[in-house]
């Protein structure tokens, strides 16, 4: 009895469980050529991902930023090449090789002041103001419209491809949460009592008023000049 309870006591620690080793076949078999057979990385191509944790796995597939075909480019929002489950799998595998969890997230327990606060001071100088994404210097900082609220926190923890990375000691769970929630808000704003032009930014939209109101202030004054003659 003791020597079949060792036994099994050592199946478990040495033998993956089924889904990490479902993830290690396709590991194996979409992402080896670029990270390497042990996931150590092949210089040129792809990173060591010992570290990298569950939280970049699921960010970079369940967004369809990887597998790229081209390893120089960046990865850029596109469908999954993955079923979800397959998706599962491979973060658990990849997981398994350390590194931070997938972040949980609770918008409706953050302030959508600080998230406008913070999303502004941290985030609105690539992503713009509304989210709409825009140019960096060697990248392109993509529209948050199609983000869910885990991908926008996994994007602040792992800080993908040019992103600086935010760790928990310059944001907190609070100010994570308040951030997703700001940012769940440009997705449908409040046009209340206004135009929303787009939801282009206010610079742009100021401008787009300003040309509208001088369009009409010339329209009146040409009036006004009719009847006087």
């Amino acid at each position: 009895m003791r020597r079949v309870s060792f036994l099994v006591l050592l199946v478990l620690v040495l033998v993956p469980s089924a889904w990490s080793a479902s993830g290690r076949d396709l590991f194996l078999e979409g992402c080896a050529s670029c990270h390497g057979m042990d996931a150590r990385g092949v210089e040129g191509k792809g990173p060591d991902l010992h570290g990298a944790g569950a939280a970049a796995a699921d960010f970079y597939l369940s967004t369809g930023r990887m597998p790229l075909s081209e390893p120089t480019e960046q990865p850029l929002r596109t469908e999954p090449a993955y079923k979800d489950e397959d998706i599962d799998a491979l973060v658990e595998y990849i997981g398994s090789l350390g590194g931070p969890a997938i972040p949980v997230v609770h918008p409706e327990d953050g302030s959508l002041r600080l998230g406008l606060e913070l999303f502004s001071d941290n985030c609105a100088g690539c992503h713009h103001i509304s989210a709409a994404g825009g140019i960096v210097t060697g990248a392109v900082a993509p529209s948050l419209a199609d983000a869910t609220p885990t991908q926008i926190a996994e994007a602040i923890r792992t800080g993908p491809y040019v992103m600086p990375r935010f760790g928990p000691e310059e944001i907190d769970q609070h100010e994570l949460d308040s951030i997703v929630r700001y940012v769940e808000l440009t997705k449908n704003p409040d046009d209340r009592g206004g135009w929303g032009i787009g939801h282009v930014g206010p610079v742009p939209e100021g401008m787009v008023a300003w040309l509208f109101a001088g369009a009409v202030l010339v329209l009146v004054a040409r009036l006004i000049g009719k009847r006087a003659e």
